[in-house]
């Protein structure tokens, strides 16, 4: 888990929307558009999410993705780690036996046992990812859901709707969000 990209903002955030399409598949492109952002790039994003299990893909002119399991199923880690892949968050380079001062043939003290700078960042790692993994879709899905106004699911049940529409000439079936906490990010 190297420095964590725009790959992972754009996913959760997607992956929020889908918590909260219900039955109802949205496209990359919907998906893209809705949340102002590069359709070509989140459509990359799609098939690592699929690879891993968290969506599937839903065929057909109405089709898109689906949420693969059960938003409190899926942990803000397990979209990290599909994304951006298993990768250290640091990667030690060993330096600290290269000092000027030791010449060709470091003393063993200062190469003996895990360098301290890399300690210290396993431990980070290793917190950052029991949070992240902890951290569940349904629970992000409640914390961010609070902020919208109780009337922004019709909203964005409208908007997606009137794409679907716009694609299909059939207006998108009534399924409606479970709640406005599925729905905000």
């Amino acid at each position: 888990m190297a420095h964590l990209t725009v790959s992972v903002e754009y996913s959760v955030h997607s992956m929020l929307w889908l918590a909260g399409s219900g039955d109802s598949p949205l496209s990359s492109r919907d998906l893209a558009e809705f949340q102002g952002i590069s359709h070509s790039f989140l459509a990359k994003i799609f098939p690592k999410l699929e690879k891993a299990g968290l969506v599937r893909a839903s065929g057909g002119v109405r089709g898109g993705y689906l949420l693969a399991r059960a938003p409190q199923d899926i942990s803000v880690l397990q979209i990290v780690d599909a994304v951006e892949g298993k990768k250290p968050l640091f990667d030690c380079q060993e330096i600290r036996g290269r000092c000027a001062v030791f010449g060709n043939m470091p003393p063993a003290w200062a190469t003996k046992g895990v360098c301290s700078i890399h300690a210290v960042m396993l431990r980070a790692e290793k917190a950052m990812r029991e949070t992240l993994d902890s951290t569940t879709l349904h629970d992000l899905s409640n914390a961010v859901g609070g902020k919208a106004p109780p009337d922004f699911p019709a909203q964005v049940q409208g908007w997606l709707g009137s794409r679907i529409e716009s694609r299909t000439g059939k207006p998108r079936s009534a399924a409606a969000p479970s709640s406005h906490q599925e729905v905000s990010s």
